[in-house]
C-alpha cells in the first residue's frame, strides 16, 4: 500500500469553468487529496512520495452516472434481459463495475432494477440494494445510490420488470416498500399504458413525494412525455430523468422549483447504431430511423428549454435499463456539446451536478481534503469532450489502499 502519491504536473479540469488549469500537481495522502499546488521542480524529492509522472495528462473529478440501471446488461435487447435470473443480472452487474471503474465512473445512481430474491442473503427486494452494500469498501467499484425498483402503472413496462400498481393506494404503498427495504430514493414511471395520459394524478404523485421528503428521501419521475413531466414536476418531484419532450412553461418551473433535469441523449445516438448493427425491425427501418431521429430532435429541444430556464441538468447513460453499456457516459456528455452546452458545463453534468442531484458534497468534485476520486485522461476535455473516452489512470483503487467513506455513509 502507498500511502503518499504526488501526480506531478498535469492539467486540471474541475468543471467549475471554461479554463483548463496546467502546471498542477496533487498530493494524495491515505485516500484523500492533501494539496492542489503549481508543479515544483524541487518538490518531489522532499515528500518521500511515489510520483506519477502526470505531463500531458488532465485531471478530471471522478465520474457521476447519474442514470444507470447497474444490474442490467444493455445493449438491444435490454429489455429482454430484466427477466434473467438473478444470478446472472448480479455477474452482469460485476462486468459492469469493471467498466465503470475503468472508464473513471466514481458514482452510479441506479433508477431501477429488478426485484428478486438475492442469491447473496436471500433478501425478496431490488437486487441493487444488496450490491450497494457489498460494494461500499471495493476498492475497485463506485459507490452505488439506489432507488430500489420502478413504481409503474399495470400494463406501462413488461410483466416483472417492475413492481406495478392499478390504483393510487398500491402505488403509495409499493413506494412506501421500496423505502423499508433501504432504497436511497424513489422512482416513478410517470409514462403510463395510454401514451397520452400521465398513470397518476398530481395529487396521487404529490402524496408519494410528501411521504419521502419527511423520511428525508428524493423522489424522481421518468417523463419520456410532457404529460408525464408536468405531473412530475406539478407535484414537486426532485428530478425528471429524460425529460425528452419538455415545453418552457415546465422548464421554468422546474427551475424555480430547483427540480434538477437528468439527461440520456446518448440512447438516440445508440439507437442509431443498431440500425447497421441489428437486424431488429424497430430500429433498421426507414420509419422508424426516421422516427427516432424526430425523437433526438425534440430532447435536444428539450434540453434547450431547460438551459433558457436555468434548470439544472445533470446527465447519465441510462445503461442497462437502456441500450448504452456501463463505460459509454463520455458518449452522453458529447451529446450535450452537440445540444449546445459548452464542454464544461456537459462535464458538470456529470461532474459537480450529479453530486447535487445524489445530495454528495464529495461526489464529482476534486478539492484539497476530499477523497482522490478523480482519474486522468489524455487531452483537454475542456475543449474535446473526446477526451474522456482515453482514460489513463484512476486515483482510487489499489494504487491508494483505502478508499474514504463517503459522508452520508458514515
Amino acid at each position: 500500500m502507498v500511502g503518499r502519491i504526488l501526480y506531478r504536473d498535469a492539467a486540471l479540469a474541475d468543471a467549475t469553468g471554461p479554463e483548463l488549469k496546467t502546471g498542477v500537481s496533487v498530493l494524495v495522502e491515505d485516500g484523500r487529496v492533501a494539496w492542489i499546488r503549481p508543479t515544483e521542480n524541487e518538490l518531489a524529492e522532499n515528500l518521500g512520495a511515489k510520483v506519477v509522472d502526470a505531463g500531458g495528462a488532465t485531471i478530471v473529478p471522478g465520474l457521476v452516472d447519474g442514470h444507470s440501471h447497474v444490474t442490467l446488461p444493455g445493449g438491444s435487447h435490454w429489455i429482454a434481459r430484466g427477466s434473467d435470473p438473478p444470478e446472472r443480472l448480479l455477474e452482469e452487474a460485476e462486468l459492469n463495475g469493471d467498466l465503470l471503474n475503468h472508464a473513471g465512473v466514481r458514482w452510479a445512481r441506479d433508477v431501477g432494477s429488478v426485484t428478486a430474491a438475492d442469491p447473496h442473503d436471500g433478501r425478496q427486494r431490488a437486487l441493487t440494494l444488496g450490491l450497494r452494500d457489498r460494494w461500499r469498501h471495493r476498492l475497485d467499484r463506485p459507490y452505488i445510490r439506489a432507488a430500489g425498483t420502478w413504481v409503474t402503472r399495470t400494463g406501462s413496462l413488461p410483466a416483472g420488470l417492475s413492481v406495478s400498481a392499478d390504483d393510487p393506494d398500491t402505488m403509495f404503498a409499493l413506494a412506501q416498500r421500496q423505502l423499508d427495504d433501504g432504497a436511497d430514493l424513489i422512482k416513478l414511471y410517470l409514462d403510463g399504458p395510454k401514451p397520452d395520459e400521465a398513470p397518476w394524478s398530481i395529487e396521487e404523485v404529490r402524496r408519494v413525494v410528501e411521504m419521502a421528503h419527511t423520511r428525508k428521501v428524493k423522489v424522481t419521475a421518468h417523463s419520456s412525455t410532457l404529460v408525464g413531466a408536468r405531473v412530475g414536476v406539478g407535484a414537486g418531484v426532485d428530478s425528471i430523468e429524460h425529460g425528452f419532450t419538455l415545453d418552457d412553461e415546465v422548464a421554468r418551473r422546474m427551475a424555480t422549483q430547483g427540480t434538477f433535469l437528468v439527461t440520456t441523449l446518448a440512447v438516440f445516438r445508440s439507437w442509431a447504431t443498431f440500425a447497421r448493427t441489428t437486424t431488429i425491425p424497430g430500429f433498421v427501418s426507414d420509419e422508424k430511423r426516421a422516427a427516432i431521429s424526430r425523437r433526438r430532435e425534440a430532447a435536444v429541444e428539450s434540453v434547450h428549454c431547460a438551459q433558457r430556464a436555468g434548470v439544472r441538468i445533470a446527465a447519465g447513460t441510462d445503461f442497462g435499463g437502456g441500450s448504452l453499456r456501463a463505460n459509454q457516459l463520455a458518449w452522453e456528455v458529447e451529446s450535450l456539446v452537440d445540444a449546445g452546452l459548452a464542454p464544461w458545463e456537459a462535464l458538470a453534468a456529470v461532474t459537480r451536478r450529479g453530486g447535487e442531484l445524489l445530495g454528495e458534497p464529495e461526489a464529482g468534485v476534486i478539492r484539497e481534503g476530499g477523497p482522490a476520486d478523480f482519474f486522468l485522461v489524455h487531452g483537454d476535455p475542456l475543449s474535446d469532450p473526446s477526451a474522456l473516452w482515453r482514460v489513463w489512470r484512476v486515483a482510487w483503487g489499489a494504487e491508494v489502499g483505502s478508499v474514504p467513506t463517503p459522508m452520508s455513509a458514515r
